[in-house]
C-alpha cells in the first residue's frame, strides 16, 4: 500500500488526509501539539468554566470543499444557523439596524425590496459589486467601487472578515472569489452556518475518528523537526520517535503554517507578513428573545467588535485586521469591546454597568496578509520536490486564508499525490 506521511493536523493536513485514505492510500499524520485543529478548535476555560472556540468562523452554504469534508466526516447536524439567507447588522453610532436578505435564486430580485437590502442604497450600487467578481490586476478593496451606504455597511465589514486585512491594502480579487461563490450564486449559497457546540466537536473531532476508522495512524505530539531532500525528493523526515524513511513510491503533504515550513524548507518563498485576530469571550447567556436570537450572530459597524456570536453559556467577539490593537492589554481590550457589546445586544442598565467574566485570545499570526506583496509569494500546491505536495490556507489557492480555502487546499494536494 502506498503510504502519504501528513505534516500538520489543521483544517488542511485533515481535509489532505481524509482524501487519500478514502482512495485507499495508508496515511500517517503527525501533528506538532496534544490536539488537532491549528486555529480552529475548542477547550475548556478553567476560569471561566465553559468550552470555548479558540476563535469565530462563519461558513456560507456555498463553500462547497467545507461542504463535502463535513459529509465526509459526517458532522452536518452539528451545525447550527439560520435557515434562509440573512445578515444582520448594527452601526453602533447611530443606532439604526437592518439585515440583508437575499432571495434563494440566482436573480436577484432581493435588491429591489427595500426591507432586504443596504438602507439608503440605490440600485446602481449593486452593478458595482458585482464588478468587483471581475477583478483580476491588484486593484484594492478601497478602489473596487464608490465608497457610498453599501460600500461601508455592507462591501467593508465583508472584506475585512474575508480578507483579514484593513481594505485600503486587502485585494479587491480575493474578495471578489469569495463573492463569486457565495453571494453572487444566489441565496442558496450565502446560508450562514456555524458550529452548534464548537469548532473541535463539528469540525475536527469526526475527522480524527474518520481517519482512525479508515487505518489512519494519528500521532500527536509529534513534530517533524527535520526534512531531508535527496536528488530532488524527500527521502526521510525525523521526529521525536526517530528517522522515518520515506519509501521511492510514497509522498509526503506538507500543511503547517508558513514560517513552519520554511523552517523545514528554507528554500520555499511563502507569505511573511501576517494579520492578527482578536476574540473575545463574555461569561453572558444570549437572551433568547434579543438581536442574536434570529441568526446567532450580529454584524456591527462604526465600533471595535466587528462580529457578535451566541454561544452556549457566552457571547464571542471577532475583531479582525486587529495588528494596531493586538497588543494591548487584555483588561483594556474587553473593556472597549464591551462598550460595543452592551449596546448592540441592548442590555439592561444594570446589565452594562460590570463587565461579566471574560478571556481574550489573541492570534497574532492568524492569517497571511491579503495585500499584492503577499498574495505574489504565495506557493503551488505542487512543489519543487516530486514527492512533496504543499497545503495551507497560505497556498495559492485563489481564496484569502478562509476554512474553505484550507480545505480545498488539502484536497488539492491529494488530487496531486493520488495523480502522481
Amino acid at each position: 500500500m502506498r503510504q502519504v506521511h501528513v505534516i500538520g493536523a489543521g483544517l488542511a493536513g485533515l481535509s489532505a488526509a481524509l482524501s487519500l485514505s478514502a482512495a485507499g492510500c495508508g496515511v500517517t499524520l503527525y501533528e506538532a501539539s496534544p490536539a488537532a485543529g491549528g486555529r480552529c478548535r475548542s477547550y475548556d476555560d478553567r476560569e471561566l468554566g465553559i468550552r470555548i472556540d479558540n476563535g469565530n468562523h462563519l461558513l456560507l452554504s456555498g463553500n462547497k470543499d467545507a461542504f463535502a469534508y463535513i459529509a465526509e466526516i459526517g458532522s452536518n447536524a452539528l451545525f447550527g444557523g439560520p435557515a434562509l439567507p440573512v445578515f444582520p447588522f448594527m452601526d453602533i453610532k447611530s443606532g439604526q439596524r437592518w439585515q440583508v436578505r437575499p432571495n434563494l435564486g440566482r436573480i436577484p430580485w432581493w435588491i429591489f425590496a427595500r426591507g432586504r437590502r443596504v438602507p439608503d442604497t440605490r440600485l446602481s450600487d449593486y452593478l458595482e459589486v458585482r464588478a468587483i467578481a471581475k477583478i483580476r490586476d491588484d486593484k484594492l478593496v478601497t478602489d473596487a467601487m464608490r465608497r457610498g451606504k453599501l460600500y461601508w455597511r455592507l462591501v467593508e465589514p465583508l472584506a475585512v472578515a474575508a480578507l483579514n486585512t484593513r481594505p485600503q491594502a486587502g485585494l479587491a480579487r480575493l474578495l471578489g472569489a469569495v463573492l463569486r461563490e457565495t453571494l453572487f450564486k444566489g441565496g442558496r449559497a450565502c446560508i450562514p452556518r456555524f458550529p452548534a457546540d464548537g469548532l473541535s466537536e463539528a469540525l475536527i473531532d469526526p475527522a480524527i475518528a474518520k481517519l482512525r476508522e479508515r487505518g489512519a495512524d494519528v500521532r500527536f505530539n509529534s513534530r517533524v523537526h527535520t526534512i531531508r531532500v535527496d536528488a530532488g525528493r524527500v527521502s526521510s523526515i525525523r521526529t521525536p520517535a526517530g528517522q522515518i524513511d520515506i519509501g521511492p513510491e510514497d509522498a509526503v503533504v506538507l500543511a503547517v503554517p508558513p514560517w513552519a515550513a520554511t523552517d523545514l524548507l528554507p528554500s520555499l518563498t511563502v507569505p511573511n507578513q501576517f494579520e492578527a485576530i482578536l476574540n473575545l469571550h463574555y461569561k453572558l447567556e444570549a437572551d433568547p428573545e434579543g438581536p442574536l436570537a434570529e441568526t446567532g450572530f450580529l454584524g456591527v459597524l462604526s465600533g471595535t467588535a466587528q462580529w457578535i456570536f451566541a454561544k452556549k453559556g457566552h457571547i464571542s467577539v471577532t475583531v479582525s485586521a486587529a495588528n494596531e490593537m493586538v497588543d494591548d492589554s487584555a483588561d483594556e481590550l474587553a473593556a472597549v469591546v464591551w462598550l460595543d457589546v452592551r449596546d448592540a445586544l441592548n442590555l439592561p442598565l444594570e446589565m452594562k454597568r460590570e463587565i461579566p467574566p471574560y478571556r481574550v485570545v489573541k492570534e497574532k499570526r492568524a492569517t497571511f496578509a491579503a495585500t499584492p506583496l503577499q498574495e505574489r509569494r504565495r506557493p503551488d500546491a505542487r512543489s519543487a520536490l516530486s514527492n512533496l505536495t504543499l497545503a495551507g490556507d497560505w497556498t495559492n489557492t485563489g481564496l484569502p486564508a478562509t476554512i474553505e480555502g484550507a480545505i480545498r487546499s488539502g484536497r488539492t494536494a491529494a488530487r496531486i499525490v493520488l495523480a502522481a
